[in-house]
């Protein structure tokens, strides 16, 4: 193996060279005192092997990459541009920096030189990295290839001009969706020539938002095929090779995918194009070693203040510190010794947090330091987020704290170490992230910072669940009604709907334009289904709840940034605190019919909590499981929630000053859930006392919702919960766990089939925890509506393990429906004992 490369001190004080990764990471841990590390995985490097240039590819391509240093293509690079120049649809499904772009560059561009009709639509789930594919297609210097940006930031005088006369255009597919589609008749021309449809990160296309965008880009196929098709041919229909006749005489374009490297990607890249994709999976390039650490912040002594409300929350003889905490002062480290760093951080408060801390311990050490840090999140304005990538790109920004907005692709060459403060709700993620460093082929480090949560408490004392182990299926359902719906009705608002598009859409398609037929929003002709208003469909592909909302500094009119709608009630309400790059501001009011919240600079010695409440109903059970006492459900619930309050709390100590009422809308949600019921009988068996009834489902819903995304890609604010001692629908012992989206995203199902592997791994964080009643780490959560009480730790491991004694292994699941008996009904609990009602929800 190359002996490790030094980490450079780059542009950075003047300090000695951290001399290897390993080398950094005894630093870091020799600042404290008990060693936070539990477990150092040392990936090693790999050797590339490369594989000649197609014959097709032009030698002035060949040139132009020559240029920019790509002497040959890396073999995975070569085997999927060879089946995407033949016509077949494909995913390219390899690791961070392994040069997936050149996959799709090259035929892409090869098609461009070789025929001048030809176009190229390339989609990007992020600005930036559109705009970052921008600069590399464009820094090729190809004649007639004309690439342009068309985003939301693209003035409008360059628009016409992008129509007319761009032959590559990058964009995402909100614009595919909100532009693109609907003005398709401006887009006639480029349409019918589309030879090529990039989808770049895929993977990052799940639940609500993927299931949304599958049915975009169907919408988008059968544009294709309206333009470009001769009388006759089917709107699937066979396509020549890209070699053989370039451009006019495909119904539907090529579709060229990108992902991390992801569970089953062939199968996923399918459901999300609704076309059969082969995939390129085995990676050939070379990759520089990664130390990689797992961390977890160290104990507080009893007796010493919080560094964070979270941490004073509980009522603890110990607690952690704060992941936050933690990472800021990690990042100041590495930036004091000379090392760029990303921090990644989960949420956008969080990254200014870990900004301004490390700002701070910075300045104090080297005064003027502290400039070198910075941080960056979604709803900073486009000026702001190109500069910051800049200065890093540089070496004017050392460290960086960004939520995972660069997390995907975007060419940060040069970074040396990534912190990683809490897990980042999938494997794929963790490895996206982790890969930020290294990106230049040298030696990296990178560090997980557990936060006091149960997954990842779970996770840093179970490094087999992260090592050596393949990542997650993507998880997207286009059949999702919610989705399915609306987009028909999109499809119809652009050209009318005919019987031959409901198969495009695939399964449902016929009940939802039934649907909205009745509602009165389509109406049926005998050339098929016409949209009957004026204006177009106001569909949200985020699955948000409303629109952005935009922050306005109330003395001056100055735009801060935005808030998505879902988010608002939460972080906007009045009397909020709200960070912007570093700067404190209090929220004065909050209109959410004009979509704005007013807000005043303040630094106060407080921060502020949402509290919420939430009820569920059972609509209706999909499929279920009888297991005895223990009974296990798939159905549609209706959650009703609202913000009704809000705590403020000493930021030094995390002391409750006072609980502040709100006046905002419940919101309702229809969605998917799985539950668990259980016997009154079997709990007393199992020792879990009536009184403790409440506190121990309460505490298994928790531990439960907080270990889902080891099974399912999505993360603790994509799913919600409810659990009482008696539940009118079940009337029994009942917990629920439910996805945060309209109609679901897939992840209560992912529950529900992997029910076992699941609750054993919720059982196992419970018990294993080292804390008496019940902490941070195993059964509290930071979003639970009824500030975590009642909780009960030992009553969940009884609960736990009832359900895994009676649960099988495998279960086949029974389906209720048409085919039932008109009279059966799901069992509630086999055993009807009633006790007295108390429901809790995160």
């Amino acid at each position: 193996m190359t002996p490790a490369a030094p980490i450079s001190a780059g542009h950075g004080p003047d300090r000695p060279p951290v001399a290897t990764p390993a080398e950094l990471l005894r630093r870091l841990r020799a600042r404290t005192g008990a060693d936070p590390v539990t477990h150092v995985e040392r990936v090693p490097a790999r050797a590339g092997e490369q594989a000649p240039w197609p014959g097709w590819a032009p030698e002035e391509l060949r040139a132009a990459f020559a240029r920019r240093g790509v002497v040959a293509p890396w073999r995975h690079q070569a085997e999927a541009a060879e089946l995407a120049y033949a016509g077949r649809h494909v995913v390219i499904a390899t690791g961070t920096a392994s040069g997936k772009s050149l996959a799709y560059q090259l035929p892409a561009l090869a098609t461009l030189l070789a025929d001048p009709r030809a176009t190229v639509l390339y989609l990007a789930p992020t600005k930036a990295l559109a705009a970052d594919q921008l600069r590399a297609v464009a820094g090729l210097e190809l004649a007639g290839v004309r690439p342009a940006c068309y985003d939301g930031d693209t003035p409008r005088a360059e628009r016409d001009w992008i129509r007319q006369h761009a032959r590559f255009v990058l964009t995402n597919p909100d614009m595919l969706h909100h532009s693109i589609l609907p003005g398709h008749r401006h887009w006639s021309g480029f349409l019918r020539r589309l030879t090529y449809v990039i989808v770049d990160e895929c993977h990052t296309y799940r639940g609500v938002f993927g299931s949304h965008v599958a049915h975009v880009l169907r919408r988008l196929r059968r544009q294709c095929a309206r333009v470009g098709r001769t009388p006759g041919q089917a709107l699937a229909g066979s396509r020549s090779t890209p070699g053989q006749a370039l451009a006019g005489s495909r119904s539907t374009p090529v579709f060229v995918l990108a992902s991390a490297t992801s569970g089953d990607p062939a199968t996923t890249a399918g459901r999300l194009t609704g076309v059969p994709v082969a995939a390129v999976t085995e990676d050939f390039s070379p990759r520089g070693g990664v130390t990689f650490a797992l961390w977890e912040p160290p104990l507080l002594p009893a007796d010493s203040p919080a560094d964070s409300p979270a941490e004073a929350a509980a009522d603890l003889t110990q607690v952690r510190r704060s992941a936050l905490r933690e990472t800021a002062d990690l990042l100041a480290d590495t930036v004091a010794a000379g090392v760029r760093t990303l921090a990644f951080v989960r949420s956008r408060k969080g990254a200014e947090v870990v900004a301004a801390n490390a700002r701070r311990a910075l300045d104090e050490a080297v005064p003027g330091l502290g400039e070198r840090v910075a941080a960056y999140r979604a709803g900073y304005l486009r000026e702001e987020r190109r500069e910051l990538e800049r200065a890093l790109l540089h070496g004017d920004l050392l460290g960086l704290a960004s939520t995972n907005a660069l997390e995907l692709g975007v060419d940060l060459v040069g970074l040396d170490a990534v912190l990683i403060c809490g897990w980042p709700g999938t494997r794929a993620s963790l490895w996206q992230q982790a890969g930020r460093a290294g990106r230049s082929g040298g030696e990296a480090l990178a560090v997980l910072v557990a936060r006091d949560d149960p997954l990842d408490t779970y996770l840093v004392h179970h490094p087999e669940a992260l090592f050596g182990r393949p990542v997650e299926a993507t998880v997207l359902d286009p059949a999702n009604p919610y989705v399915l719906a609306p987009q028909l009705a999109c499809a119809a608002a652009e050209s009318p709907l005919t019987p031959a598009d409901l198969e495009l859409f695939g399964e449902g398609a016929k009940e939802a334009v039934d649907s909205l037929v009745e509602t009165g929003a389509l109406r049926q002709r005998p050339t098929g289904w016409y949209w009957r208003h004026r204006e177009r469909p106001r569909v949200d592909l985020r699955g948000e709840d409303g629109a952005p909302v935009c922050v306005v500094e109330a003395a001056t009119g100055r735009l801060l940034g935005t808030v998505d709608g879902g988010s608002s009630h939460f972080l906007l309400h009045p009397g909020a605190v709200y960070l912007h790059q570093g700067i404190s501001y209090v929220v004065d009011s909050l209109d959410l019919a004009d979509g704005c919240a007013l807000v005043h600079p303040e630094e106060p010695d407080w921060s502020t909590h949402a509290r919420d409440v939430t009820s569920l109903s059972v609509v209706s059970v999909r499929s279920y499981v009888d297991a005895g006492p223990v009974g296990l459900f798939l159905g549609e619930v209706d959650v009703t929630s609202q913000v009704v309050s809000y705590q403020r709390r000493r930021i030094a100590s995390g002391e409750v000053i006072d609980t502040r009422p709100l006046d905002l809308p419940a919101r309702e949600l229809r969605t998917v859930a799985v539950w668990f019921t259980l016997s009154p009988a079997s709990l007393t068996a199992a020792d879990v006392a009536p009184a403790d009834v409440p506190g121990a489902l309460h505490a298994a819903e928790h531990a439960a919702i907080g270990l889902l995304p080891l099974m399912a890609t999505c993360d603790r604010w994509d799913i919600g919960g409810l659990s009482t001692a008696l539940h009118p629908d079940t009337e029994a012992p009942t917990v629920f766990v439910y996805d945060g989206h309209p109609g679901g995203a897939g992840f209560a199902e992912r529950a529900y089939r992997t029910a076992g592997q699941w609750l054993r791994a919720t059982r196992d964080a419970i018990a294993e925890c080292g804390c008496e009643a019940g902490c941070p780490s195993c059964v509290q959560s930071p979003k639970c509506g009824n500030g975590n009480s009642p909780l009960t730790k030992p009553g969940a491991v009884g609960v736990l393990d009832v359900v895994l004694a009676n649960l099988p292994t495998e279960h086949p699941p029974r389906q209720t429906g048409p085919a039932d008996a008109p009279d059966a009904e799901p069992p509630k609990t086999p055993e009807r004992d009633r006790v007295a009602a108390s429901g809790a929800q995160e």
